[in-house]
């Protein structure tokens, strides 16, 4: 664990429920540092990699900051149903994950599949439909794509995010993946999830407007002090 780790969780395929035998083990966290650091002229850092192979941790501050912009990542770490280590501080962040939440994601979410789906399809001078016959990374990435569509759509409806996916999602995603399911398909897939999104959130999104700011500063606060 990173020094001063208060929560690490399992993202990607694993919490998925989309992993196979080859899957890595995601690990995404947060820590605290005592606070008369920041007193200093050199900043401690927003972030750390490690110690464990694809493991990635925030300082708690740039996480409440990232979540409150609704980075998708970051939000699934609130969610993900996987939790290997957690202290009181870790509880207490889960406790208050939906002050989080806004209409911000409705953007985030549907504006980083569709970036994401413009370089696909740019990639490789083959074009795409070679790349996705071909190799797997790429039909990963386009399933994790289609699977991230399907989960803004869950939190416009529903008020939180998808993070495990149910049985029948599980089947289309992982057609996708192991090349049942053509680029075309996938396209046509994007576009139908895309749509939905956009008339969920015409029709009256369940999320509030803005987090909660009030709730997290006061969090902020406390786990600053408590670390003096």
């Amino acid at each position: 664990m990173p020094e001063g780790a208060v929560l690490s969780v399992v993202t990607g395929s694993r919490a998925y429920g989309l992993d196979g035998e080859e899957s890595d083990v995601d690990r995404r966290g947060v820590f605290v540092v005592p606070t008369p650091m920041f007193w200093r002229l050199d900043k401690p850092p927003t972030h750390v990699d490690g110690p464990m192979p694809e493991q990635f941790s925030w300082e708690i501050e740039r996480f409440c900051v990232l979540a409150m912009r609704a980075n998708p990542t970051v939000l699934e770490c609130l969610w993900s149903p996987i939790v290997e280590h957690t202290t009181p501080v870790g509880e207490e962040l889960l406790a208050i994950r939906r002050a989080f939440l806004s209409r911000a994601a409705e953007r985030t979410f549907a504006a980083y599949s569709d970036d994401q789906f413009r370089r696909l399809e740019s990639r490789g001078p083959q074009g795409p439909d070679a790349r996705f016959a071909g190799e797997l990374r790429f039909r990963k990435m386009a399933m994790h794509l289609l699977r991230l569509l399907a989960g803004g759509l869950h939190l416009v409806r529903h008020g939180e995010p998808l993070v495990r996916v149910d049985d029948r999602l599980r089947e289309r995603l992982l057609a996708v993946r192991h090349g049942e399911t053509g680029w075309q398909e996938a396209r046509r897939w994007r576009a139908e999830l895309t749509g939905e999104l956009a008339a969920a959130t015409e029709e009256g999104s369940a999320l509030p407007e803005e987090p909660d700011k009030e709730v997290i500063e006061d969090f902020l606060a406390r786990v600053r002090r408590s670390a003096l």
